[in-house]
Order: structure tokens, then sequence, then C-alpha cells
């Protein structure tokens, strides 16, 4: 027998509340401008490929909302 996916939930959570505060699009991020930039042109290739985008590493202190 399968459990539910705890991740699948229909009901709105409090955590949901937080998601209007968080930057939807790449240009909506502030600082890190040389990294924004590239991973811009990596998904533009994949998407102009038709593919998925290959894996990115992001590393850095705790917190900076990597």
């Amino acid at each position: 027998m399968t459990t539910p996916d705890p991740t699948l939930r229909p009901n709105r959570q409090p955590e949901d509340a937080d998601r209007a505060l968080r930057p939807q699009m790449l240009d909506e991020f502030i600082g890190q401008h040389e990294a924004r930039r590239n991973l811009k042109v990596f998904i533009q290739s994949a998407k102009m490929r038709g593919e998925a985008m290959d894996h990115t590493l992001f590393y850095g202190p705790p917190g900076l909302g990597k």
C-alpha cells in the first residue's frame, strides 16, 4: 500500500502566505548580478534546446536565499 505524499495537499497552509513576498522572476532578485546573468543564459539555452536545464549547484552560507 502506498502512503499519501504530504507535499500534495489541497488546503492552503500557513507557509503559503509568504509566497507573495518571494521573487517570481530573476529580475526581481536583488544583488548577485553576475550570477543572475549567467543563470538567465542557462535557462534561455535550455528553453531553446527544448530540454531540462543542466544541474546547477548553489553554494554559500546559510540564510542567503540560494
